[in-house]
Formats: structure tokens, C-alpha cells, sequence
């Protein structure tokens, strides 16, 4: 049976006003306990008067009773309602599935905690309780339109961030005004840089939107994104859109130095800036900027091999794709090269346990023959990296470091070779589409090769009979068919010269390693 309604009302009175005199006494410890114990005590009411669990009360009665009394408090000083705001929105929700004159009452308290506190920490908060109460009637879920109208606000921010950003063809610094108006509403929603460019308040914010509107939402997602990513691009390329978003941008950078989940996490939103089609070239040279800024202080990698990257990788693949674009296709040479040191210093902060996997699958699905070209050349260069630490440690079993190092040293390697110089559709390669690939494969093929017979190792396979004639009968022979024919037809066959002296240039250093390669792999099999 129910307590009467004035004990009740006394016992909350009294748990209220504990509250209060811990928080402005600035007793933390104590008060969290306080709140706690008030959250207990007002979950209790509610979960019985939802299960009708008493017999001479009115429970709709006794819910607004304490639903009135809590309205009343919100009268408090702010210090005390941002204390309890990330507890007792929940426990007042709770009394909204009583009735519908509570679900009315429960609203309007949800209401002065929306209007008094951060409407970050208020999205946070409401998504939770949302989460809790969704299985309850379908009647109740109007009480989060609030919620939802906060998502919605924050959304329309990012939005026209991207929008604006998108739609600069000259000059940057004209839309800085209204970048600044934007900047300013943000720090209104107090949203900070980092959560925006980790991606975490995007994540909070869709988590209601595309609930409310899956359709429209996941159109709307991926400009979400790109304006969160851009809000803190501004701020990085102009101080004053710092100033007005009251942003620590060099915390924030230290902060993703030091942390390399959420520094990943950025990578990720920052990719979506490299891949826009659509978007200026300095902006995107400013996102470059801002990767190398967090790329060169590093101060924590991760390397573990107790824990599982899986999760992260296509977050990271996805972004080395982004970054590929910018630099195949930008017109500046130095956001070409800017954008090629950011590709290998992400590469480099991918543990080395699962970095021939990352390597390996953006060589197989890129139709960029330069591309794949350099993506090999990154392959040879983390093998002699790999092959330097194993030969500088005393004691390369037991170093950690070394063994990860000659993660690239193993047969999948020549799988790489052979999807250039034999590709799968059969044949060798298309020498006027492919001679970048063709030209690093060979000197990849030429490097591994060597390196094993004077290593007298065999890591890769390379040097096993059965390898050796393939790569002679299956690569090398029809390679060198493929050479000689155009060579000849290059000399009698082209109208303009200029092509010809072109395609003459891109077969010489070819030919070159292709016939040192033959060499090498007729005299390994002439001691077999």
C-alpha cells in the first residue's frame, strides 16, 4: 500500500533540499550520492504507480502531486539544476507513462530543464531516456519531440556550413561573416570542436533525426558530417571562427595527439572533406594542413596485439581512399605533395599487424595505374624498413617490434606483384594503361628477390623452384613479348611523334629492370 501523498511530498521536499545544500557547498562526492538516492527514491514512486501496485490512492494524483513539486524547484540557482540535469529529466520521464495529464505535466518539467541547461548535454540525455522508454506507448513519445527539435536545430547548423562551404568558387574569405553567425550558433548549442570532429555529436545528433525521419535523414547524414568536419576546418583556417565557436583549438589538437581512437575518429570525418567532388580546393588544402598538424606531434600510437583494429579499419581505409583523391586529382603540386606525406603518416599510425592488409586491399581495388604504382612503392619501402629493424636487433624473436616489422615479409606479397604483371583477367598488362604499376612491380619483384638471396632467407617464398618458374613462364617471358612488340610498333607505328617518344620513354626504364629481373630469377634456377 501507498504512503499518503503529504509523506511522500515531505520525503522529496527533504531529498530536494539535501541536494541543494551539497551542490552549493560544492560537496561532490556527497552530493552524487544525494542524487542518487533521489533518483532511487522517485524511480520507486514511479515504477509503482505504473504498476497500479497500490489500493487507496489516486496514482495520476500522486504523480503530478511530485511532478508539481519538482517544477517548482526548477526555480533554483543554475548550479543546482546543471547538477541534477543529467539524472532527474530521466526520473521525471518515467512519470509521463502514468497518464496523459502526466505525460502532459512531465513535458512541461522536461521543458524548463531543455530551457536552462546545455541543449548538448539535453540531446545526450533525452536520446538516453528515449532509448529506455521506447517499448511504452506509442502516445508517450511525444514528450522527446523536444529533444528532437534540438537535433533538428544543430543539424540545420552543419548543413548550412557544408552548403556554404560548398557553394565558395573563388574567394574563401567572402562567406567568413556568415561562417562566423554559424560558428556562434554552435557555441549557443554548445557543441564543442572535438565532439564534432570525432563525430560523436554527429552520431547523437542523427540518433534522433533519422528516427524521426529515416529517409530524408540518411540523405541529410552525410552533410551532417561534412559541416561538422568544416566547422572545425574554419576554425582552424581563421581565428576569429575559433573565437566565436569559444573553441581551444590547440587543445583539441593535443587532445587528438595524444588519444589515437578519437584521432582515427577525426581521420574519418576529415575524409569526408577530401572526398567531396564538389568542394573548393582550399578548403580542402586547409584540411590537409589540419591532418599534418595532428599527424606530426603524435605522442600515442597503438600497437597491441591483444586488441582487435578491426572495427576502425574501414573507417581508415576509406580515409587513405579520400586522401588518394586529392592526390591524383589536385591542381597544385604542393597539395599534392602535402596530401601524399598526410597518406603515409595515416598509414604509419595503422598498427603494422594490419597494415599490409590496408595496403593490400587499396592496391586491388584502384584503377589508377600511378596510384598503384605508389601504393607498391609503399609496400617496398615498409619491407626495408622491416628488413633494417630485424637486422639492427639482437633478439628479433623476442622484440615485439621487429615481428611486426616483418609482417610484410610473407607470401602474400608476391600476390601483389603478380596482380600487376598478370592481372586477372588474364595476360600481361595493358603497357600504355599500366606502366607506372608495371614499373613498380617489377622493382618490388627485382628488391624482394635480391634481398632473400643475400639474406638467405626465404620469408616470401620467392625462392622456392615453383615460384621462381612462374614468375619466369607466367610474368616475366610474356612481359618481355609484350615489351619487345611495342617497342617496335612504337618506332613505325605512331603518326605523331611526340607519342611515340612517349611511350619509348615509359618502356626504357621498364625494359631495364624487366631484363635484370630474367637475369636474376635464370640464375637461381640454374643452381636449383
Amino acid at each position: 500500500m501507498f504512503a499518503e501523498t503529504n509523506i511522500l511530498a515531505a520525503t522529496l521536499h527533504e531529498k530536494l533540499a539535501s541536494c541543494s545544500k551539497l551542490i552549493e557547498a560544492g560537496d561532490y562526492s556527497n552530493s552524487e550520492q544525494s542524487i542518487a538516492e533521489l533518483v532511487n527514491f522517485l524511480n520507486s514512486i514511479s515504477n509503482s504507480l505504473i504498476a497500479e501496485d497500490h489500493e487507496n490512492e489516486d496514482p495520476q494524483k500522486i504523480a503530478i502531486d511530485i511532478l508539481t513539486q519538482i517544477h517548482q524547484y526548477m526555480a533554483s540557482p543554475a548550479e543546482i539544476i546543471d547538477a541534477l540535469a543529467f539524472e532527474l529529466p530521466k526520473a521525471v520521464a518515467r512519470f509521463a507513462c502514468v497518464s496523459t495529464r502526466c505525460l502532459e505535466v512531465a513535458e512541461d518539467v522536461v521543458d524548463l530543464f531543455v530551457g536552462k541547461c546545455s541543449p548538448r548535454d539535453m540531446l545526450s540525455i533525452l536520446c538516453e531516456v528515449y532509448e529506455e522508454l521506447e517499448y511504452e506507448d506509442t502516445d508517450y513519445v511525444k514528450l522527446f519531440c523536444k529533444a528532437a527539435g534540438i537535433a533538428y536545430s544543430i543539424r540545420a547548423i552543419c548543413v548550412k556550413l557544408a552548403l556554404v562551404s560548398v557553394g565558395i568558387t573563388s574567394d574563401v574569405s567572402g562567406c567568413l561573416p556568415l561562417v562566423l553567425d554559424l560558428s556562434d550558433s554552435l557555441q549557443h548549442c554548445e557543441l564543442s570542436y572535438i565532439g564534432l570532429i570525432t563525430g560523436f555529436e554527429v552520431a547523437m545528433i542523427s540518433k534522433l533525426v533519422l528516427e524521426d525521419d529515416r529517409e530524408y535523414g540518411m540523405d541529410c547524414f552525410s552533410q551532417v558530417k561534412l559541416g561538422a568536419a568544416l566547422a572545425v576546418i574554419w576554425g582552424y583556417m581563421a581565428s576569429e571562427v575559433a573565437i566565436a565557436a569559444k573553441a581551444d583549438l590547440t587543445a583539441v589538437i593535443m587532445e587528438l595527439q595524444g588519444n589515437w581512437t578519437k584521432r582515427w575518429e577525426a581521420i574519418g570525418m576529415l575524409s569526408c572533406i577530401f572526398s567531396c567532388a564538389i568542394l573548393s580546393w582550399e578548403l580542402k588544402q586547409h584540411g590537409i594542413r589540419f591532418l599534418l598538424c595532428i599527424m606530426d606531434g603524435i605522442i600515442s600510437r597503438s600497437d597491441n596485439d591483444h586488441l582487435d583494429y578491426s572495427m576502425h579499419m574501414p573507417t581508415l581505409y576509406t580515409s587513405l581512399q579520400a586522401i588518394e583523391m586529392v592526390i591524383m586529382y589536385a591542381s597544385s603540386s604542393e597539395l599534392r605533395k602535402n596530401a601524399f606525406s598526410a597518406f603515409k603518416k595515416v598509414l604509419a599510425d595503422i598498427p603494422t599487424s594490419v597494415r599490409f592488409d590496408v595496403l593490400k586491399a587499396l592496391i586491388n581495388n584502384s584503377d589508377s595505374s600511378s596510384m598503384i604504382g605508389i601504393l607498391l612503392d609503399c609496400v617496398k619501402e615498409e619491407m626495408r624498413m622491416g628488413k633494417i629493424k630485424r637486422s639492427s636487433s639482437a633478439d628479433a624473436v623476442l622484440n615485439s617490434e621487429v615481428r611486426h616489422s616483418t609482417s610484410f615479409w610473407n607470401p602474400s606479397v608476391l600476390e601483389l606483384v603478380e596482380e600487376v604483371l598478370r592481372p586477372p583477367k588474364g595476360g600481361p598488362p595493358s603497357l600504355s594503361e599500366y606502366s607506372d604499376a608495371v614499373l613498380s612491380a617489377l622493382n618490388l619483384y627485382r628488391f624482394i628477390l635480391i634481398t632473400e638471396s643475400t639474406g638467405n632467407s626465404n620469408c616470401t617464398g620467392i625462392l622456392s623452384k615453383d615460384k621462381l618458374q612462374k614468375a619466369y613462364n607466367e610474368w616475366l617471358l610474356p612481359l618481355r613479348t609484350l615489351v619487345t612488340r611495342t617497342t617496335v610498333e612504337s618506332h613505325k607505328g605512331y603518326d605523331d611523334q611526340l607519342t611515340a617518344s612517349d611511350m619509348i620513354c615509359a618502356l626504357n626504364p621498364i625494359e631495364l629492370v624487366l631484363y635484370r629481373c630474367i637475369e636474376l630469377v635464370e640464375e637461381k634456377l640454374k643452381h636449383l
